[in-house]
């Protein structure tokens, strides 16, 4: 359960710039922006609380606020396959709402957590009387299908190095002339073998075999990419 909740109306200010942080609602008019904030309850987590349970129904969408979350499924053994990791400005829950569905994957917070709940009901009231806000969110349900498209493709098609390797190109960072992925403190080797639908070994042993090939360099708030052409090499293999 949440360890805060909210009248929907005592921090409508802050709701509304919330709702003009998220990429799909930036563009809505200030009618409806408002009509969303009116809707959102302020929510907050700490690391490893469960924020929704895959199987339960899909009665709420969450935005994020603040801080990084992880979606998974998880298998009869108890092992879990990673579908995303998400942060600021983020929607989820999104996909059960408008399918009446149950929740497809669980969310736990990463690291303490502000978000905002919206019912479902009130969001498909919203959608049903705001065509701009039905496609708002169509685009983004488009934009999560896409993702999952790709992340098939990895699981499916990838080997483990080149799985490696696709991630890291698309979440570094140039700082200071050095192209870089930031290593959170939640960042682990079982966490990121569980994004990469691999295990811990096997990931350790993939990216020991980029460093000595002087591919990357491993340190401990950071991953530092030395050879950014052979690294895309590789992410095609």
């Amino acid at each position: 359960m949440p360890s805060q909740s909210l009248p929907a109306t005592s921090d409508f200010s802050l709701a509304r710039q919330a709702v003009a942080r998220i990429g799909h609602f930036s563009t809505l008019s200030a009618e409806v922006g408002e009509a969303l904030a009116r809707q959102m309850i302020p929510r907050s987590y700490t690391a490893g609380q469960v924020i929704c349970l895959e199987g339960e129904p899909g009665e709420y969408v969450y935005l994020l606020e603040k801080g990084w979350v992880k979606a998974v499924r998880t298998a009869l053994d108890g092992r879990e396959q990673a579908a995303m990791f998400l942060h600021d400005s983020e929607i989820f829950g999104d996909e059960a709402v408008f399918s009446r569905a149950t929740y497809p994957v669980t969310v736990s917070a990463l690291e303490k957590v502000n978000s905002w709940a919206i019912e479902g009901a009130a969001l498909i009231g919203l959608v049903n009387r705001y065509p701009a806000l039905a496609l708002a969110c169509l685009e983004h349900l488009g934009t999560r299908v896409l993702y999952y498209v790709q992340l098939v493709e990895d699981l499916g098609l990838r080997s483990v190095q080149a799985r490696i390797a696709h991630t890291l190109l698309n979440h570094a960072e140039l700082r200071d002339g050095s192209l870089i992925v930031p290593r959170r403190s939640w960042t682990t080797l079982d966490e990121m073998a569980a994004r990469l639908g691999t295990v811990r070994d096997v990931l350790s042993r993939s990216l020991n075999v980029l460093e000595t090939e002087g591919i990357l360099r491993l340190e401990r708030s950071r991953i530092v990419i030395l050879n950014p052409q052979k690294l895309f090499e590789r992410g095609k293999a």
